[in-house]
């Protein structure tokens, strides 16, 4: 099934279920009123939201309206954790050939996780409003999973049975101010704004066969300004989600809704492009010395989709401005 929440004037706003196409949904109200609410008593929340998204394919659902994305909200506008990884490897390689940076010990074996800001989500049409374009603005396509009450120590070949939606994120980030915080040893802060979410969560099961190994098996079509800027595969992650989720709770439990994000999506094949400005200018910066891309500015659009075996949008499009922030 799939699931979206609807603006509504309140924080959370109104959870609602999106037919598969993306031009229908009906109100949840009855089951759940938020995503989080639903979230937290999935066992019996989860089979009401199936009958109802049934109903709604079959056309026999009440209520319905036309599904109109600049109106969604972030599929979970505020998160009690957000946990983003860095499970690409080939990311982390390109910027550190490029930048001469030393290898990070034990990078293959233990992954890489910073935990974000996860109290002001953003919309996939809502613009990016951000202080300046000095900052270095940078988009980051990635692979987001919700994942139910996850206990400590909970190891990867159970971790899996916790992913309860999957979702996709343009994590912003501001790379002028990435390389300070980053020596600091205490993390991200200003360098990683609100991120923007596509307007749909969906099951697993939605995705087919194209949900395997617990990694997104589809491309990331990523543009700017229109123009074609990559499509990397989200199969070519170095760790699972499973593994992800058991890394962030190996001395923690994750309490449900706790999103865990992949990482920039990096194929090693050049040819498939690239899911973030940085990681082009870091290969521009290997094949001819210096960066030649330069990051965003002001009156930019992002746009992202992922298509699914059947040719259809599976979380519907990322479709966003960069504007300067005012007040």
């Amino acid at each position: 099934m799939k699931l979206a929440t609807m603006k509504d004037g309140s924080r959370d706003g109104q959870l609602v279920v999106v037919s598969r196409d993306l031009q229908r949904y009906v109100c949840a109200r009855g089951v759940a009123a938020t995503l989080q609410q639903a979230i937290d008593s999935w066992a019996t929340s989860a089979p009401q939201l199936q009958a109802l998204f049934g109903l709604l394919e079959e056309g026999r659902a009440p209520g319905v309206q036309p599904f109109d994305a600049r109106q969604a909200m972030a599929p979970l506008p505020r998160a009690y954790q957000w946990c983003d990884g860095s499970a690409f490897l080939n990311h982390g390689t390109l910027m550190q050939k490029a930048f001469n940076l030393d290898p990070i010990e034990g990078v293959e074996r233990i992954a890489l996780m910073y935990q974000g800001a996860g109290d002001d989500f953003h919309g996939a049409r809502d613009d990016l409003a951000l202080p300046s374009e000095a900052q270095g603005i940078d988009f980051e396509g990635e692979f987001v999973v919700l994942v139910d009450d996850v206990p400590l120590g909970c190891p990867a070949d159970q971790a899996a049975a916790h992913i309860k939606l999957l979702l996709q994120v343009n994590d912003v980030s501001l790379r002028a101010l990435a390389p300070r915080e980053m020596l600091t040893g205490f993390g991200f802060l200003q360098a990683k704004p609100s991120s923007s979410f596509a307007p749909v969560a969906v099951t697993p099961d939605e995705l087919g066969t194209a949900w395997a190994d617990a990694r997104v098996q589809l491309p990331l079509q990523v543009q700017r300004n229109g123009a074609w800027f990559g499509h990397p595969h989200g199969g070519e992650m170095n760790f699972s989600f499973a593994q992800l989720i058991a890394h962030a709770a190996l001395t923690r439990r994750l309490g449900a809704g706790t999103l865990v994000g992949s990482g920039t999506v990096s194929n090693k094949d050049r040819s498939v492009g690239s899911a973030c400005i940085a990681e082009r200018r870091a290969i521009e910066m290997i094949e001819h010395g210096s960066p030649r891309t330069g990051f965003l500015q002001f009156g930019e659009r992002v746009h992202m989709d992922v298509i699914g075996l059947d040719g259809q949008s599976v979380f519907g499009a990322i479709d966003q401005r960069v504007v300067a922030a005012h007040g």
